[in-house]
């Protein structure tokens, strides 16, 4: 309920994005293979795993980066990659404003951070972008999603497992989530 608060300031609406984020990627990072590793503590050797693929974390600028060091706090080898996608208000059509993909990602467990989920176009276009980029497995955790949403990338990308705590209502004639958060970015960084 925090980060849904009109009150929430910027600085407890990042704690708590941050919380939400890592029990997020913890549930998608679940799929990553890993190999069993042992260590040897001062009493005795410890048996455990460690992750075996590399993994990529993409986020869509700008609200994205508010869930990255959330992710890089579970597996900080992450590589990292940035799409910059921008919705025009009237159409609700994201265009693309700058893509920065680490190399060789066909290989890699490629996990996208948005933190919401609206009409999908911005979801599709990354997810595109970055299977043009050759990356197989894709992952992406959002925060608040909308039906619409989830059934635009279900639509270009069955493949493409969605993570998200909440599936609110619908969009309104704007294409904002109802009852939503408002804009997440601007309650992030205090730009409203």
């Amino acid at each position: 309920m925090e980060l849904r608060d009109v009150r929430t300031a910027p600085p407890a609406f990042r704690r708590a994005a941050n919380r939400i984020s890592v029990l997020l990627a913890a549930e998608a990072l679940r799929e990553v293979p890993s190999v069993p590793e042992t260590v040897q503590t001062p009493l005795g050797p410890a048996d455990g795993r460690v992750v075996r693929d590399d993994v990529v974390v993409v986020p869509v600028l700008r609200a994205g980066l508010g869930m990255l060091d959330a992710v890089l706090e579970l597996l900080p080898a992450a590589r990292v990659g940035h799409i910059g996608l921008q919705r025009d208000e009237a159409t609700a059509i994201a265009s693309r404003y700058y893509s920065r993909l680490p190399p060789s990602i066909g290989r890699s467990f490629v996990l996208m951070i948005d933190p919401m989920l609206a009409t999908g176009g911005s979801a599709v276009a990354a997810i595109d972008l970055m299977k043009g980029a050759g990356a197989r497995t894709i992952r992406m955790i959002c925060i608040v999603s909308a039906p619409e949403g989830l059934a635009l990338v279900e639509q270009h990308h069955p493949d493409v497992l969605v993570y998200t705590p909440v599936i609110d209502s619908h969009l309104d004639a704007h294409k904002y989530i109802v009852p939503g958060l408002g804009d997440f970015g601007d309650r992030l960084y205090g730009t409203e």
